[in-house]
């Protein structure tokens, strides 16, 4: 009975620990993702102020860039607090 326990005890920490680093590759692998959205809404944003677009183009893809930036740095902070 002490067998089983001990692997019981030793499988629910494996996966316990497994469980932690599964969700910090998720966070991490979706702030790089953001980060990714946020450069090329940031090309968008430039690339339309150069052309002169209408204001509220420019604010639509200045939104969407900093909305990006925002879930960038919201899922690294929540990759640091998983551990």
């Amino acid at each position: 009975m002490r067998l089983i326990g001990a692997l019981v005890a030793a499988l629910s920490g494996f996966f316990l620990s497994l469980w932690r680093a599964l969700r910090q590759l998720f966070h991490e692998t979706a702030g790089a993702l953001f980060v990714v959205f946020t450069v090329i809404g940031a090309a968008g944003t430039w690339r339309e102020w150069q052309r002169g677009a209408a204001t509220w183009v420019l604010v639509v893809t200045a939104g969407f860039t900093l909305m990006m930036a925002w879930f960038a740095i919201a899922s690294f902070r929540s990759a640091r607090r998983v551990r």
